[in-house]
């Protein structure tokens, strides 16, 4: 199985400012790779690319973009950058978090939802595959969840959202195999980032769920990615969870009365 060569990678990496990004972005650098941050806050992605690069006068190696790829003018903007790079990894990392009973979450968060964990990153890989294909060897590799192959309550719309864009991997993975262009899906569990709200983090505390700092998640990224493996999930006994999930969902509706019970009023 032949993976990607990180330091022969040209790397989009959205949501690089977040939780899971920044140290991601750190990690690709150490490894050699080229860099192309994208995320909605210029001042978040300029400190980041500094504390990459302090000298800052290299783009070729680093570089950032603000932009909204929730938007076609985002999209696009990525698209031609990416082009200009040769870029050859497409990392869809940007996520917004969704937790509370579905009758608690209003329209807007929803469909907001919706938009930027499942509907973003595939417009963003179609906008992108034409010149991934141009490349040698390419990667696009979807950042989701445990939560993308074992819903939780709570999580009903963040769920939905991470199972499609399992989904999509998955048939994007058939689709293009044959091709130069691997496609991955990563699902991490619970990590130790501000992606959290203190009402999810009490959650987890009630709950038991186990927890990853960043780092570990980067580098668990990173070795999916050198891998050219199809997928991986972290964590024990989330791992294994998720494959009597995928076998008999049906069969583990009682063992999540506690998640149940830890959730918050409407």
């Amino acid at each position: 199985m032949m993976g990607m060569k990180l330091e022969h990678a040209s790397v989009v990496l959205t949501g690089a400012a977040g939780g899971i990004g920044a140290p991601t972005a750190r990690a690709l650098f150490a490894a050699g790779a080229r860099l192309l941050l994208v995320g909605r806050h210029a001042g978040r992605l300029a400190a980041l690319m500094r504390s990459l690069d302090p000298q800052a006068g290299d783009r070729s190696r680093v570089d950032v973009l603000a932009v909204d790829i929730g938007t076609p003018a985002g999209i696009e903007a990525v698209r031609s950058v990416a082009l200009a790079r040769h870029v050859n990894v497409l990392i869809n990392n940007a996520g917004l978090a969704s937790f509370g009973r579905l009758g608690a979450l209003d329209e807007a968060h929803i469909l907001q939802a919706v938009t930027t964990n499942l509907v973003a990153p595939m417009l963003l890989t179609r906008a992108l595959l034409p010149g991934l294909q141009d490349q040698p060897a390419a990667a696009v590799l979807n950042v989701g969840s445990v939560l993308g192959r074992l819903a939780l309550p709570g999580f009903s719309v963040y769920s939905a959202t991470k199972f499609g864009l399992r989904g999509f991997s998955e048939a994007l993975r058939r689709e293009l195999a044959g091709t130069k262009v691997r496609v991955q899906y990563f699902g991490p569990r619970v990590t130790q980032t501000g992606f959290n709200s203190p009402e999810v983090e009490a959650y987890n505390q009630e709950t038991g769920a186990g927890t990853d700092p960043p780092e570990v998640v980067a580098a668990a990224l990173l070795t999916l990615l050198r891998s050219g493996a199809a997928e991986r999930f972290l964590g024990v006994p989330e791992k294994y969870a998720v494959r009597v999930n995928g076998l008999a969902p049906a069969a583990l509706d009682a063992a999540f009365k506690r998640h149940r019970l830890a959730l918050p009023d409407a």
